[in-house]
């Protein structure tokens, strides 16, 4: 299964919850699977796709070995079949027979995820946008190099109203019958329905070790997600309390059309004009970051500066910073 989200929408609280299930496997954030594409394409040579796993700190910190994963590639592997390979090794390692993936990131490259996961259950968590781009300006940490992505309310509102949308369109046109929609408020306020629908659209009993995900103590996991620590909670932001006016009529500016197609009440309705030229603003920047920054990695990756960074993630990893 392949958990969907933009960042800040709740997507580690529902994997955590998921990961507790004795028959599912869900590990951290890959963030590699777009960087094995690039490199790889659609036929990976075994042994060059096995080199490439070791040199990936996430693949390490699984506790997955590049001999783990050659040992399950066939002699001429698909792509699907490869990265399949990692995630099999995972959840073997775990005891438990399926496995699935939650990597924001990734809601900018879901052709790349229907590539390597063909057959997968999607589930994608919504959350009103006004309270994630709250969570998203109160992170504590920022990656060091990634100029594509937010950093204020307007591209944040413009990143979710461009991945939002996209995901939607996906679940229509190429999941069609695999893609399920789920509100973030409905998780924290009605967990246990929403984790029986959930199992039910995955295949899965219902687990009651799900709801005990808070009985974690992962000190780098709760840096950034500190209520993991603790059961739901309806009240951890409140965008009509904590956001600026300014900030939420820009932010409906750029997707208020959006939040009410979702069933969320809209502040401004009828947003200023200075607004709507600042929410066009901040849509075509967003998106011009983007294409720069897709092209810029796309030459990285397949090139020897893709092994550079790799060792540059592994110190950033043990400096404690995210990549």
């Amino acid at each position: 299964m392949v958990l969907l989200g933009v960042s800040r929408s709740g997507t580690t609280l529902l994997k955590e919850m998921l990961d507790h299930h004795q028959d599912l496997a869900i590990p951290t954030e890959s963030y590699f699977i777009s960087q094995l594409w690039d490199r790889h394409g659609a036929s990976p040579d075994p042994e060059q796709f096995a080199s490439d796993i070791g040199r990936l700190p996430r693949v390490r910190e699984w506790g997955v070995s590049p001999a783990d994963v050659r040992e399950r590639l066939p002699a001429e592997p698909t792509f699907d079949e490869a990265i399949q390979a990692v995630y099999r090794a995972y959840a073997d390692r775990r005891g438990k027979p399926r496995y699935g993936d939650k990597t924001p990131a990734y809601m900018q490259r879901l052709n790349v995820l229907e590539r390597a996961f063909p057959d997968a259950r999607y589930v994608h968590l919504l959350r009103d946008g006004r309270d994630a781009a709250l969570s998203f300006v109160a992170m504590r940490r920022r990656p060091r190099f990634n100029w594509a992505r937010p950093r204020g309310v307007g591209a944040f509102a413009a990143q979710w109203r461009r991945e939002v949308e996209a995901a939607r369109r996906f679940g229509r046109e190429r999941a069609a019958g695999r893609y399920r929609e789920l509100r973030y408020e409905d998780l924290v306020t009605e967990p246990r329905a929403s984790l029986r629908a959930v199992c039910e659209f995955l295949g899965l009993e219902f687990d009651h070790a799900m709801l005990d995900y808070h009985r974690n103590d992962d000190p780098k996991l709760l840096v950034d997600h500190p209520r993991l620590a603790e059961p739901p909670t309806t009240e951890v932001r409140r965008w009509r309390d904590q956001m600026a006016p300014s900030d939420a009529e820009l932010f409906e500016a750029i997707a208020g059309r959006l939040l009410t197609e979702l069933g969320y009440e809209r502040a401004y309705p009828q947003p200023s004009i200075a607004a709507r030229a600042n929410a066009t603003l901040q849509r075509m920047m967003l998106a011009a970051r983007i294409a720069l920054w897709d092209a810029a990695l796309l030459l990285a990756r397949k090139s020897p500066a893709w092994r550079l960074r790799q060792i540059y993630t592994r110190r950033t990893f043990k400096e404690g910073t995210t990549p």
